[in-house]
């Protein structure tokens, strides 16, 4: 079960986005072109490959190549790599909405990079910096970025879900996540990214393959439970930039345009609360109202449980009732 709203610590909550060092640029060029180019070039291919998956998802369907095996494979890994980046990289990392002791904080890591959504360094600076200019000059990835009109927030909703992922420049490290490159195991899971990629994307077919004892099930688990898993999970978080920035409810107080979106609660994490995130970014639980479902809530509160984290900031009723909307 879920903690009540009140279950709180009374302690100040205050959002860690940068190191207030404000003669450092928003964004560093990578070193070198060759560099600059070759991450466009991966980021293409694992933006690319998984949507061809999910296209000729129904066709692999349709021949029988889908099997209990798959969907287990494709549940669990999703499972895994949704909470590594809503528990780990967002809430943990990002917002400092727990504390967790040092096998959790690099399991996180870990369970994030398998997402394959960048780095936690970099992830982590990007979402920071989303946060200390949110819909603002300066926001890696507003919807809002040109304008208000249709033709504007078309353009704006292509570039706040994919187009800023191939900008060049990058947010600087430096400013926003000095914290966790002064962390020698975080900042050894950010070299490591490169063969946890691998192993987001090879282990499933091990799997696979072992427990069928086939290659035709080693394949059709690759297919499902790395591909296809990888582009539906991808989406999901570039949709919390895109939709959540633009249609759905305002039950709370903000200074930019975030939105609940209730339809994607259960296939984010939560994360579609976006919302009372914004309101209180902090906060541990996203869904704070009657209903609103929150697995990565009920992750923490179950790491909280087990002793693995600690100084959970859960909402407090009168935080919520401050910043609703009159």
């Amino acid at each position: 079960m879920t903690p009540p709203a009140s279950a709180v610590l009374d302690a100040p909550v205050t959002t860690i986005e940068y190191d207030g060092d404000d003669s450092r640029p928003l964004q560093a060029i990578p070193t070198t072109e060759f560099q600059a180019r070759w991450e466009q070039v991966a980021l293409g291919i694992f933006i690319v490959v998984p949507l061809l998956a999910v296209a000729s998802a129904g066709f692999v369907v349709w021949g029988n190549g889908l099997s209990m095996t798959d969907v287990v494979l494709a549940v669990v890994f999703y499972a895994i790599t949704l909470h590594g980046i809503t528990v780990g990289f967002h809430r943990y990392f990002t917002h400092g909405s727990f504390k967790a002791n040092r096998a959790l904080r690099v399991a996180l890591a870990v369970a994030g990079s398998m997402a394959i959504e960048g780095p936690v360094t970099r992830w982590v600076a990007d979402h920071r910096r989303h946060h200390a200019f949110s819909d603002a000059e300066g926001d890696p990835h507003s919807p809002w970025r040109y304008g208000n009109d249709f033709r504007s927030l078309c353009k704006g909703l292509y570039y706040a879900h994919i187009g800023w992922l191939f900008d060049v420049e990058q947010t600087d490290q430096k400013r926003f996540a000095p914290d966790l490159l002064a962390d020698k195991d975080i900042a050894r899971v950010a070299r490591a990214f490169p063969a946890l990629v691998a192993t987001s994307l090879l282990l499933p077919a091990l799997l696979g393959g072992l427990i069928t004892m086939s290659w035709t099930g080693a394949l059709t688990a690759f297919f499902w439970a790395s591909v296809v898993r990888i582009g539906v999970l991808h989406h999901m978080t570039w949709a919390i930039n895109s939709i959540c920035h633009t249609w759905g409810s305002r039950p709370f107080q903000t200074s930019d345009r975030a939105v609940n979106v209730w339809w994607l609660a259960a296939t984010s994490g939560g994360e579609s609360w976006h919302n009372l995130h914004h309101a209180d970014p902090t906060c541990a639980r996203h869904g704070v109202d009657k209903g609103q479902i929150d697995s990565s809530a009920r992750v923490i509160w179950a790491f909280e449980k087990l002793g693995w984290a600690h100084d959970v900031r859960w909402p407090k009723q009168s935080r919520l009732d401050a910043r609703r909307a009159a």
